[in-house]
């Protein structure tokens, strides 16, 4: 055979191999953006039903951060792993796999019958939301790969995280029972799933080696012990069990460090931690858990313990917070090429405190209407930070490592919550004086904590 006829024959077969899939960006701006709506629903929904469920299920005022925690222990405890998962194995294939088991947990969810089946049963919420969300922004990267397109991407998708958070608490409160609606959203959940497996492509950035679950092992423990630390610690910080349980989160995150350092396929690249911008995006996701997410997880609550406002008022009442956030990050992509996302973050903690700070005193007052423009300023420095949370989270890493970037903001970001909602409950309930009154005090320990969020990003200035 000539040599000219070898290279037709090459060029034959090549011309004739299927093409890679290219892919679809309207498809998956849709299904990615209503997976994660439908997974912040998920988590939202308790909030106005806490104390339906925690009657429900017979479980102790002590015990009521563990039916809002398991949500986000799953999510802290997973996502660093998912992330690495999706951009070696797959990123449409994990989120399918994720979100087909988001609605399978959650409908097994609404027929648990004790407080310790429905914590695990958050724990698996939290798990397969990990996956989805992880691996979310890796699809989107894919599919805008432009500066603009992405920045558009983005902006849609976080406005979405704010859009699960507005919906979730008022699907929860129109329905006629929490399980009813756990049952809602786990069939919207697989339908989705059913979605992507048929519209989406594959995109992966493999690096060989085997999966990290030595990292996801060690990690995922250290997160239980420092949640169960916490959520014990509202009968005394200095007991034997939450000194131990403290001790114990401390050594496994040693050990995971050196896991971590010695792994080919490590769940997070530590030298990443000594770029200001990674530090920026993981701080704030931190942050925004501590200050912002353990506050209004646990205030729906105490608004209607205090004052006595039903479910779904409470949930409506809550709309105007959650429904700026949404509005607010939907048009915040407009402010890229003006405003920097580290300057949008620190606008965002500061307008979350200053909100904060206005609705002091008002559940000790009785008086919903004064908590009204403290949720309107709070609720546009939400917008803010859901805006330019996704944006700099990718930007932070390679773009081959974006669903790694993603997992490890939104890592920090739940590791926040679960600890605030264990420390705004902590405090609201350990005062002397009423639940109004520690309200105040957890009130005014989330407004510094933003500050905290501010002066830090603000500082990480890139060099």
């Amino acid at each position: 055979m000539t040599r000219f006829s070898e290279r037709t024959l090459v060029e034959a077969k090549v011309s004739a191999a299927p093409a890679p899939a290219s892919p679809r960006p309207s498809a998956t701006l849709a299904l990615t953006s209503a997976a994660t709506a439908v997974a912040l629903m998920t988590y939202t929904a308790p909030m106005v039903t806490l104390p339906d469920v925690a009657a429900d299920l017979h479980t102790p005022l002590s015990a009521q951060a563990w039916l809002l925690n398991g949500t986000p222990l799953g999510l802290a405890a997973l996502l660093l792993v998912a992330g690495s998962l999706a951009d070696d194995y797959g990123r449409r294939r994990i989120f399918v796999a994720g979100t087909l088991a988001l609605g399978l947990t959650t409908a097994l969810g609404a027929l648990t019958s004790s407080t310790w089946l429905f914590t695990l049963a958050r724990i698996a919420q939290g798990a397969a939301s990990a996956a989805l969300l992880a691996s979310s922004l890796g699809l989107i990267v894919h599919a805008f790969p432009s500066p603009r397109g992405r920045l558009h991407a983005t902006g849609v998708w976080g406005a979405f995280v704010s859009g699960g958070i507005a919906v979730g608490p008022l699907l929860s409160g129109a329905l006629p029972s929490w399980r009813v609606s756990y049952g809602v959203l786990g069939a919207a959940a697989v339908l989705v799933a059913a979605l992507s497996a048929r519209l989406l492509t594959e995109s992966r950035a493999p690096r060989g080696g085997r999966p990290d679950l030595a990292g996801a092992v060690t990690f995922g423990l250290a997160l239980v012990a420092l949640v169960a630390a916490l959520t014990l610690g509202r009968d005394g910080w200095l007991r034997a069990p939450v000194e131990l349980l403290l001790l114990a989160s401390m050594v496994l995150l040693a050990v995971f460090v050196v896991v971590e350092r010695r792994s080919r396929t490590p769940m997070i690249d530590l030298g990443l931690l000594r770029h200001r911008r990674f530090l920026a995006s993981s701080s704030s996701g931190l942050f925004t858990g501590l200050a912002v997410i353990g506050l209004f997880s646990f205030l729906p609550a105490l608004l209607q313990q205090t004052v006595g406002l039903s479910a779904m008022d409470t949930a409506w009442l809550f709309l105007l917070w959650s429904g700026l956030s949404f509005a607010v990050a939907l048009q915040a992509r407009r402010l890229a090429g003006r405003v920097p996302p580290r300057w949008q973050l620190a606008i965002g903690f500061l307008l979350h405190a200053a909100g904060v700070l206005t609705m002091l005193g008002s559940l000790d007052a009785g008086s919903w209407v004064r908590l009204l423009p403290g949720l309107v300023v709070a609720g546009i420095g939400s917008g803010l930070l859901n805006a330019a949370l996704p944006l700099l989270a990718v930007e932070s890493v390679p773009a081959a490592r974006a669903a790694m970037g993603s997992g490890a903001q939104q890592t920090f970001r739940y590791i926040g919550s679960c600890a605030g909602v264990a420390l705004t409950i902590a405090i609201a309930t350990s005062s002397g004086d009423g639940l109004a009154h520690g309200a105040d005090i957890a009130m005014l320990v989330s407004a510094v904590l933003a500050l905290v969020a501010a002066a830090s990003v603000v500082a990480l200035r890139e060099q």
